[in-house]
């Protein structure tokens, strides 16, 4: 048999999976067999009844409540108690066209307790118990001779017995059955998490094995890197001290060497303080005065691209446990950008202020912003829009503000630049 022609018997079983409606073929069955099996008996002349329409209409009734209960699976609990209601009035019909405490149709009480307690539990088959009791006693005293209320008591508690124990059974294993399905789910989950943890794994060691490597290539290229610029010197000297137009272009041909060569040097320092990023030493000092005197180390370089440095500091900040150097280093970082993102003139402030808990030390530009695009990967390791860029200042700035147990936040100025606050606890965490 081909997959084609399998897929509609799959999807038959797919259906009947569910509990409902396993609880509705079950209860056809139960009640249809039933029916059929009590054909079997004859009955009394004036009794008589068409059992074989009988069987017919109730296998189609039956069939009309599986059909329900698939096309409105929400209503399937008040359709099941409904179906129960008019089971127990149609096999009273039964009782009193068949003589009453006389027929055995009496029989068919056995199976629709049974079948409603196994899916509703004990309590509902307890009452069908006694309420199927009750018609049995009903049927009798309507279709004479009356034979008391023993037989209707006894046939409670036959049925009512086996319904409740079904109904306790029943119930311990639904429970038992979510409980594993719930304990599978929670497995599923575990793998899926340890699997996702393995592939992290492999790649941080990947990218740990890349690190080491990048890292010992940085430390071999120094030398090199050291060694051409010294020599570009040298060369440099020898072309000055020899005059004419092929020296004058081999001069400025030795420039543009020397400019590359210090592009690499700082691109390959910063990536080794940002590998091997050193433990800090915290020691209490003043914010403020770092603040003055960074910007006077800043300011000569700014004035000479018609910059403006200017700084506020507010007195309340107090004195704190940092570590000077690479708050500074963290702080020039921004500086720098700053000053880059000004090229066409501006104003450049650095800031501090006490908030609460927290000191802030701002850095802002009135330069252009940041667009969008830079936005979401700006601290991006090696992510840069210069052209002689690292790409690895921002990330250095935000890994030496965290060990100060800090944040770097940023934000676009309406108009007036961008805005980024290095934010610092007063008091620093133990564990950093």
């Amino acid at each position: 048999m081909t997959s084609a022609e399998r897929k509609p018997w799959h999807a038959i079983f797919g259906l009947l999976e569910r509990d409902e409606r396993v609880f509705a073929v079950l209860l056809a069955v139960a009640m249809v067999g039933g029916l059929a099996t009590l054909g079997l008996v004859p009955l009394r002349p004036r009794h008589r009844i068409d059992l074989y329409w009988l069987v017919f209409w109730f296998a189609a009734y039956k069939l009309g409540i599986f059909a329900l209960v698939t096309v409105n699976p929400r209503a399937t609990r008040a359709i099941f108690l409904g179906a129960l209601g008019i089971d127990l009035l149609l096999v009273f019909a039964l009782l009193y066209l068949t003589g009453g405490a006389e027929s055995l149709f009496y029989l068919l009480f056995f199976p629709v307790v049974a079948v409603n307690a196994y899916y509703f539990g004990p309590r509902v088959g307890l009452a069908a118990a006694l309420i199927a009791g009750g018609l049995f006693a009903l049927s009798g005293a309507l279709v004479p001779p009356w034979v008391g209320w023993t037989p209707s008591i006894i046939l409670s508690a036959f049925v009512g017995l086996p319904a409740v124990t079904l109904g306790l059974v029943a119930e311990r294993e639904r429970r038992a059955r979510e409980e594993v399905e719930r304990l599978n789910a929670e497995l599923t989950g575990t793998l899926s998490r340890l699997q996702t943890t393995q592939q992290e794994l492999l790649v941080a060691e990947r990218m740990a094995t890349v690190g080491r490597v990048s890292l010992k290539v940085a430390h071999e290229v120094r030398n090199p890197i050291s060694a051409i610029e010294l020599n570009a010197e040298i060369l440099e000297d020898i072309v000055r001290a020899r005059p004419g137009p092929d020296m004058e272009e081999a001069a400025g041909l030795l420039t543009s060497i020397r400019d590359q060569v210090n592009t690499l040097d700082a691109l390959t320092e910063e990536y080794l303080a940002f590998a091997r990023f050193p433990r800090p030493h915290f020691e209490e000092d003043s914010v403020n005065q770092l603040v003055a005197e960074l910007a006077e180390f800043v300011r000569p370089v700014a004035m000479r691209q018609g910059l403006t440095v200017r700084v506020a500091t507010d007195p309340s900040v107090p004195m704190m446990e940092i570590d000077r150097g690479l708050l500074r280093q963290a702080v020039l970082n921004l500086v720098k950008n700053g000053l880059e993102a000004l090229s066409r003139g501006g104003e450049l402030t650095i800031s501090s202020l006490h908030v609460g808990e927290r000191v802030e030390i701002a850095v802002s530009d009135t330069g252009g912003g940041i667009g969008e695009e830079v936005a979401r990967r700006l601290f991006e390791p090696f992510f840069t829009t210069k052209p002689q860029g690292t790409g690895l200042g921002l990330s250095i700035a935000r890994q030496i503000t965290e060990e100060h147990g800090g944040e770097i936040r940023w934000e676009n100025r309406s108009g007036q630049g961008a805005t980024f606050v290095i934010r610092l606890p007063v008091k620093r965490p133990v564990h950093v």
